[in-house]
């Protein structure tokens, strides 16, 4: 058995600090610095762990030796006016600290050198964490001997400059373009070295495969494991090596699920009334025609967020080149019943300048649905009078507003380990950081619960019996289950044993994706699937470790 050597830090909660603070008042993020051997690093905030004490600087870094001589006291490695987000460490010459504040989304990256006093820090970048499209990549880093990682410095031959690799998603317009740069740390002089085919395929760089050697990484020699996947061709994945730019393909796995593999997929761009531009995913199932097959039933899924302000919120996230990958609990798993899903559509609740975002949430979640309802009801894939709106999480605190606050846009819905009753969050929730005493209005009018009485169209409930999450304590369904009830709404709850906020076995899996569409065939969704379309049985679907394997039947209506 070892011995205690020394009681380093002891992070308490104090009693007075505001229950809405997530930052400890001592200290955080100890941990041993990468930089030196036997370094130790921690960080202490200056405002006690409230972030909304106005101090300067907010949090101070530290270090010191992991043995320390007596008297020897800890050293200020950096201090931050923003909240701490991280280090990543090189050597004595470079490291890079991160911060960021949400309310304002401003992030900054720091450069200091750290066995240095002599060299003042300086700003790498500094920009709103939310504008995606000015994102410049996130630098790779390399595993050492001792199993952590540092970050990846490149030499270049005849070249005494100090250069890092970018890895980024390349946001744009028309979807992200995936790239990696070269960045010249001392000048900011980036060199595009690699970036994804744009028009087929949508490629993307996993790792780093030349770091087996300790020190600086030869460019001519640089190695790295890419991906590349289609909207029909699954994920493969290749050995990219310089100074080739040689791509050598090293797997070559099956379609895991073939008879989807010709579902047609499309990213779609739509506007909200007041402006403000929304971007979602089309999937509909293979062999449909709408000339010839009409309208289909619609599941929308969605999750909704959080932004500063309406250009942030209309840029466009994801590529429309990006395989469909369907997970256990997927809302695509609808098509193999011959629905079409309108998938992620974007959700913006925007509050800019000093605006509250959650004090328009009921407004602009109504009005984001009405934008997405009426754009697939006028590509003529949608019945009007058949479309299901269903989420997880903060996705199912949507799902029962929506039913609630525009019930004229959906005939039911699938509400999975939400939280419905904000009163029962009073310290914050989401991304809302003031507290049920400093905006009642807000939580109350946003609390679907209080507005079960308006609720009209069925709802299918699911929660898992074990929920960990505290914003989404099984309570929370099991309590608004019986206000709908109170209500006579047409509602069901469904309580799976065992299960967490994410549900894992495959009996509660098969019995969740079961329900939801027995029941939206029940309720008045579906009332007739036409007959030329091919049907899978859900009931053959097998499940296993978290992945869909196979589709074992094909039945003809």
């Amino acid at each position: 058995m070892g011995s205690l050597l020394e009681n380093f830090v002891i992070c308490l909660l104090p009693r007075t600090s505001p229950l809405h603070s997530i930052v400890c008042k001592e200290g955080c993020a100890l941990s041993t610095g990468e930089r030196i051997n036997h370094q130790h690093y921690w960080v202490e905030t200056q405002d006690e762990g409230d972030a909304k004490v106005e101090v300067s600087p907010r949090d101070i870094v530290y270090t010191q030796p992991a043995e320390p001589l007596e008297g020897e006291a800890p050293t200020i490695l950096h201090k931050l006016d923003l909240r701490y987000g991280g280090i990543s460490w090189s050597d004595d010459s470079l490291a890079l600290v991160y911060e960021s504040w949400y309310k304002t989304r401003r992030t900054r990256t720091w450069v200091i050198s750290p066995g240095s006093n002599d060299v003042s820090p300086r700003i790498l970048f500094d920009r709103s964490s939310e504008d995606v499209y000015s994102d410049p990549g996130s630098p790779m880093l390399r595993r050492t001997p001792a199993g952590t990682y540092v970050l990846a410095k490149v030499k270049k031959e005849n070249d005494e400059g100090t250069y890092l690799l970018l890895n980024g998603n390349g946001a744009t317009p028309e979807g992200n373009i995936p790239f990696l740069d070269l960045f010249d740390i001392n000048t900011g002089n980036k060199e595009r070295i690699w970036k994804s085919d744009k028009e087929k395929y949508y490629e993307g760089v996993v790792a780093l495969m030349s770091d087996e050697k300790e020190g600086d990484l030869p460019m001519n020699t640089l190695k790295i494991l890419t991906s590349k996947e289609s909207k029909t061709e699954n994920t493969q994945y290749y050995i990219l090596s310089w100074p080739e730019k040689k791509a050598c393909q090293i797997t070559n796995f099956p379609h895991p699920y073939p008879q989807l593999a010709s579902l047609q997929k499309e990213m779609v761009r739509y506007q909200r009334k007041d402006g403000v531009q929304l971007t979602a995913t089309l999937y509909l199932p293979p062999g449909y025609d709408p000339s010839r097959d009409g309208p289909l039933p619609c599941l929308f899924w969605s999750y909704p967020g959080e932004f500063k302000s309406k250009d942030a919120a209309g840029q466009v996230r994801g590529s429309p080149n990006e395989f469909a990958g369907i997970g256990p609990t997927s809302a695509l798993l609808w098509m193999a019943r011959r629905y079409h899903c309108f998938s992620g559509p974007t959700i913006p609740i925007i509050g800019e300048g000093d605006e509250e975002a959650n004090d328009r949430y009921v407004e602009q979640l109504v009005a984001s649905a009405e934008a997405a309802v009426e754009e697939v009801i006028r590509r003529g894939v949608a019945h009007s009078k058949k479309i299901a709106v269903g989420g997880h999480s903060y996705g199912a605190f949507m799902t029962a507003n929506l039913l609630a606050h525009a019930p004229h846009l959906f005939a039911c819905g699938v509400a999975r380990s939400g939280a419905y009753n904000r009163t029962l969050t009073p310290f914050g929730f989401q991304n809302e950081e003031r507290t049920l005493w400093e905006a009642t209005s807000t939580y109350v009018e946003m609390s679907p619960f209080m507005s079960a009485n308006k609720i009209k169209k069925p709802i299918l409930l699911i929660h898992g019996e074990e929920d960990n999450n505290p914003g989404t304590l099984t309570m929370q369904s099991d309590r608004f289950f019986n206000a709908l009830k109170g209500h006579g709404a047409l509602c069901r709850l469904v309580i799976l044993p065992f299960e967490s906020h994410g549900y894992a076995a495959r009996e509660s899996i098969m019995h969740a994706q079961d329900l939801q569409i027995l029941k939206t065939k029940q309720w008045p969704l579906v009332e007739a699937v036409p007959q030329k379309c091919q049907i899978l049985s859900m009931k053959e679907l097998i499940l296993c470790r978290g992945h869909c394997y196979e589709y074992i039947a094909d039945l003809g209506c």
